[in-house]
């Protein structure tokens, strides 16, 4: 994942007129997370099961994200943690099965932007924050740009969302690190 986004060059996007929506490659992308757990730093991953992606490269503030991200299929890097985390004192996955995301406002450039937006988890809805950024592969031609990786990163506290089990075990922040690759349908 890490070797992909690196390998990417930073985008030199030309302008559209409006808005175009694209398609997210659901079995190339991954919604990352690290968290604390007593020793050390784990890793876990939830997929995507659904995306609305509209962007406006001329215009980034016209421009819109809503994901739906699996928690039941969520896995927190081993057995006991991943069945830990989709359990009632976690994401409660049995009553709340679906986590999402729907942007509000989106600023800055293609190659650094912010993400603001509304993330829903266990029912509780919080804003949160997220920095992106678009690129194109490597060894590309700068004006194809039907094919793009997002390199999305940011953190939020597991406590805002009643996420709060384990308390003694795991810590609060939970960092995102997620590459959603997309094309133009």
């Amino acid at each position: 994942m890490l070797r992909h986004a690196i390998a990417l060059c930073l985008l030199a996007l030309p302008a559209a007129a409006a808005p175009e929506s694209w398609r997210l490659d659901t079995a190339r992308s991954t919604v990352g997370f690290t968290y604390q757990i007593a020793q050390g730093d784990n890793r876990g991953t939830m997929p995507v099961t659904a995306a609305d992606i509209r962007l406006d490269m001329r215009n980034l503030p016209a421009s819109t994200v809503a994901v739906t991200l699996d928690a039941r299929a969520a896995r927190a890097g081993f057995v006991l943690a991943t069945q830990a985390m989709r359990g009632p004192q976690v994401l409660d996955t049995g009553r709340h099965p679906v986590i999402t995301f729907h942007s509000t406002r989106i600023t800055g450039t293609p190659r650094a932007a912010r993400i603001e937006g509304k993330l829903t988890a266990r029912g509780v809805t919080r804003p949160v924050t997220l920095v992106a950024g678009l690129y194109r592969a490597v060894d590309t031609d700068p004006a194809a740009i039907d094919s793009l990786t997002v390199l999305l990163t940011g953190e939020i506290d597991r406590h805002d969302f009643g996420a709060s089990g384990f308390a003694d075990l795991v810590g609060p922040t939970i960092a995102l690190r997620i590459v959603a690759r997309i094309e133009r349908p």
